[in-house]
């Protein structure tokens, strides 16, 4: 290994496999490229190799991490065919009604959804699909960047 044909291959590979997007640590450590800026400017010759190619694949950010996407033409085509978000149908529901109802306090969720809301707030957390944020003895809760642009919104 070395060349930096090899390391676009490995960090596509790496990109390719993971359900999830990653960041340029996670790359770095799928791919053993110690320098994050040279894994940054890897990241982003492959994107804009991807925009230049004639296929349906792209590579995407999403608040700092990367991930293999469809390029918005062809995602209505075959989107039937996706497995859908790894969410819970509890934290999908609790989503929606975040979506519509933007910086919403944790309280009136589990108001409306009960307790088990604090795991569904928990899970989409840690999978970038809200942002938390202090106000006074509860949290407001809004969608993130990753919301809009896994699900086109």
């Amino acid at each position: 290994m070395g060349t930096e044909n090899e390391y676009k291959k490995l960090i596509e590979a790496a990109l390719f496999m993971s359900p999830n997007a990653l960041s340029l640590a996670e790359i770095g450590n799928a791919t053993g490229i110690a320098s994050p800026g040279a894994i940054e400017r890897l990241v982003t010759e492959l994107i804009s190799e991807y925009d230049g190619r004639d296929t349906s694949l792209r590579i995407m950010a999403i608040s700092g991490k990367y991930m293999f996407s469809l390029k918005d033409e062809y995602v209505s085509k075959v989107s039937s065919l996706a497995a859908g978000p790894d969410l819970s149908r509890g934290s999908l529901r609790v989503l929606a009604y975040i979506s519509k109802n933007e910086d919403i306090l944790q309280s009136d969720l589990v108001k409306y959804f009960g307790s088990s809301t604090y795991e569904y707030i928990k899970e989409l957390t840690e999978k970038d699909f809200v942002e938390t944020h202090k106000y006074k003895r509860s949290k407001k809760i809004a969608t993130a960047p990753k919301f809009k642009e896994y699900f086109g919104v």
